[in-house]
């Protein structure tokens, strides 16, 4: 990939794709870390630059697409009015919650449950967009920086590397899953009043 108009389109393009994915697609970080590999030539501050814009960009829409499908398509209103009790609570700790996205964002760990859960809320975007850009810029210049000089000094047969759609990787996207199911079922107005995990009673 040549580091001019058409490649970081194209690059954009493939990360912001990977990004809208609900589950199960490679997470970003392992991608730029294969082109930087790949391409010794490749600036490693341009292409976290263009990857944390392109995953910003797909989580972002990925949240939003979570709250029209889901909240407002699947949600019963009873469903919808729990959330919003956890929806208000946020709103009360945006410094917290700036704060908690942004440690995130900083890890290797997926985030695609993190997004799908807080589209559920109808809080603004912009709270976690601008803590995920941050964190993801910052962690994806270090994993393309480290592919990069390790590309100096070692010949990597990339043909002969595990699939990522291994066993574990495979049960750990199914949990998060899971646990995004789990988060519409808590009785988050118990919780947050009484200090005590209760899932929501069914009518």
């Amino acid at each position: 990939m040549s580091v001019d108009a058409l490649g970081i389109a194209t690059l954009f393009a493939v990360v912001f794709a990977l990004n809208i994915i609900p589950a199960f697609a490679p997470p970003t970080w392992l991608a730029l870390s294969w082109v930087a590999l790949r391409r010794q030539d490749v600036d490693p501050l341009l292409l976290a630059l263009v990857g944390a814009c392109a995953a910003t960009s797909g989580r972002v829409v990925l949240a939003k697409l979570s709250r029209i499908i889901i909240r407002r398509g699947l949600m019963s209103e009873r469903a919808r009015d729990n959330i919003d009790a956890i929806k208000a609570a946020l709103e009360q700790r945006r410094a917290l919650t700036f704060g908690a996205f942004l440690a995130y964002a900083f890890s290797p760990f997926p985030s695609n449950y993190l997004f799908i859960a807080y589209g559920l809320t109808a809080l603004e975007l912009k709270l976690v967009a601008v803590p995920f850009f941050l964190g993801r810029f910052l962690s994806y210049a270090f994993w393309a920086f480290t592919a990069t000089r390790v590309s100096h000094y070692m010949e990597l047969e990339l043909s002969e590397s595990q699939s990522y759609l291994g066993v574990y990787f495979v049960v750990t996207q199914s949990l998060l899953l899971g646990a995004v199911y789990a988060f519409t079922q808590v009785d988050w107005r118990y919780l947050l009043t009484q200090k005590r995990l209760r899932w929501l009673r069914r009518r």
